[in-house]
């Protein structure tokens, strides 16, 4: 079974979720579950990180020998050249921590790591919503707003290794992520009905007809058209990828996404451009990390 198996690490300020699979993309055990406790001590918050693989490993039967690599994607900002985690507000106590050699120490295989918004786009592309496509464009709708570009199959990092980063982006009087995003949905109900919700109570409201609800989703639609519209012009994709807690609001908001962007994007990948919502849940995050060491 030598050098069979991949190990994805979702690395995450909330969760942990590591995972293994086959070069195919078969997953072969549930995946591991682990909370961050993103403030704790670093030893203890790497402690579960390990705790996690060996978990995994337990779960297969696996020996160090069998995994062909470890793939990790983590929440930003990281030095992916170096491997090392960069100053995240979501894990205040590792800055600059280098995660790739510590891990490559402990386990002896090769380590690979990226942004945890790449790797999902990533996983999509090669297994999941995106199979088959060489060029995608993905957008993971969350509390904030991430963006991938998946150039011939491959991850594009761009110079300082933020391509994608559109969340500071100007819009109206502030950035994009003010409105894209589930803070940017909650933004908008307040403004429309005068009450706080969160963005899944929204979508609860939404099913049950609420017309604040409804309206809340149709504008937001037309605020993610835009960054959809300009990130598709540039870049030119087969399919744009919807994924995260938020695309599950799609059949909501997807019809006014739908209709603006379709009017400002150029003719042809307008008649051509697919946009799907992601496919592979919650394992879409460790299966694109694990990819990473194919």
């Amino acid at each position: 079974m030598t050098g069979e198996l991949l190990i994805g690490v979702d690395f995450g300020g909330t969760k942990i979720l590591t995972g293994a699979m086959t070069a195919d993309g078969e997953v072969v055990c549930d995946p591991v579950k682990l909370p961050t406790n993103g403030g704790d001590a670093p030893e203890k918050i790497i402690g579960r990180v390990t705790a996690s693989i060996d978990e995994v490993l337990a779960k297969t039967g696996a020996e160090r020998e069998d995994v062909a690599g470890i793939g990790m994607g983590v929440t930003g900002p990281i030095d992916i050249r170096n491997g090392r985690i960069l100053e995240c507000p979501q894990l205040p106590t590792l800055h600059f921590y280098p995660l790739k050699k510590m891990i490559e120490e402990r386990y002896g295989r090769p380590v690979h790591m990226n942004n945890d918004a790449n790797c999902l786009i990533y996983g999509e592309t090669l297994f999941g919503s995106g199979v088959g496509m060489k060029n995608v464009v993905g957008f993971t709708l969350g509390t904030g707003v991430g963006c991938a570009i998946i150039i011939d199959r491959n991850i594009f990092v761009g110079n300082t290794e933020s391509a994608g980063e559109i969340w500071p982006s100007p819009y109206r009087d502030g950035t994009i992520e003010d409105l894209v995003s589930g803070s940017g949905v909650s933004k908008i109900y307040r403004r429309i009905t005068g009450c706080d919700k969160t963005a899944r109570d929204i979508s609860v409201l939404a099913e049950q007809g609420d017309s604040g609800a409804l309206a809340t989703w149709e504008e937001f639609g037309r605020h993610l058209s835009v960054a959809m519209s300009w990130t598709v012009n540039i870049i030119d994709p087969e399919a744009v990828i919807l994924g995260g807690s938020i695309s599950e609001a799609f059949k909501f908001f997807g019809p006014s996404m739908e209709d603006h962007f379709r009017k400002h994007i150029c003719p042809t990948p307008a008649r051509q451009t697919k946009v799907v919502c992601a496919k592979l849940g919650a394992n879409a995050g460790f299966i694109g990390a694990a990819a990473l060491a194919l």
